[in-house]
């Protein structure tokens, strides 16, 4: 490949431990959802956050709304799916700012990055960029990540998208003023890798934080997944594995 001129990370359980933490606020809200829309009877709780985690890793809340509707087969009106996004956010940032950690080991590497001062460094979320901000802050990342290096599908498109849509890394790719096959993305999921893959992006399956969410069988079946559905250049298992990696697809 020519040579690397931006990283581009994503932001969840990529570079920080927030899927969980995000995942539980979202539950909360579907389940509330899916009462008001006669789709279960009110009060139940069909998914909490490791369910919906499951189902729709890789999503911003506003995805997981328009995926709700497509499975269950009701609809909802824009103001309604706005009124809900902001909820979630807020209290997904409340819940960040308290206890979101970094991914293991990803601090060295990126104050190596910054020292080396290349490639450049930049963040692409399916997730709004309240939350992507807040995540940032609280782990000490957004020194990394000065202002005009984060790119969220929820807040910088017009309309609003979400990952496995491209849109998100083509504009990303406009702003930083470089062509995506100079470029090589840090994904940890199925709908991120996808939206990397079709914007014509190399990309690093991440796949660190699944052996504890999952243990190894959870781990194997992402691999899998990443490698033969997303055809990503090489799996990553620890921040620690990086350099070796870079230096592959440098070559």
């Amino acid at each position: 490949m020519p040579p690397i001129k931006e990283l581009l990370f994503d932001c969840d359980n990529t570079l920080v431990l927030s899927e969980d933490i995000a995942f539980e606020s979202c539950a909360q809200l579907a389940n509330e959802i899916l009462a008001a829309h006669g789709v279960v009877a009110a009060g139940a709780r069909p998914y909490d956050g490791r369910s919906l985690q499951h189902e729709f890793v890789g999503m911003g809340f506003r995805g997981q709304l328009a995926a709700l509707q497509a499975k269950h087969g009701f609809a909802m009106p824009a103001a309604e799916v706005q009124r809900y996004v902001d909820q979630e956010l807020g209290r997904t940032i409340e819940n960040l700012e308290r206890s979101c950690e970094p991914c293991e080991g990803v601090g060295a590497v990126l104050e190596q990055l910054a020292e080396r001062g290349r490639p450049g460094l930049a963040v692409v979320s399916s997730s709004a960029m309240g939350r992507v901000e807040a995540s940032l802050r609280k782990t000490g990342q957004d020194r990394y990540f000065p202002h005009g290096r984060v790119f969220s599908a929820a807040s910088s498109l017009d309309p609003p998208s979400s990952k496995p849509d491209p849109a998100v890394y083509l504009f990303a790719c406009e702003k930083l003023g470089v062509k995506p096959g100079e470029c090589v993305a840090i994904e940890d999921s199925k709908s991120g890798a996808t939206a990397a893959k079709r914007a014509g992006i190399p990309t690093i399956g991440y796949v660190g934080p699944y052996l504890a969410e999952g243990g190894k069988e959870k781990q194997d079946e992402m691999v899998k997944i990443l490698k033969e559905d997303c055809s990503v250049a090489a799996i990553m298992y620890h921040w620690s594995e990086f350099w070796d990696i870079l230096k592959q697809l440098e070559a």
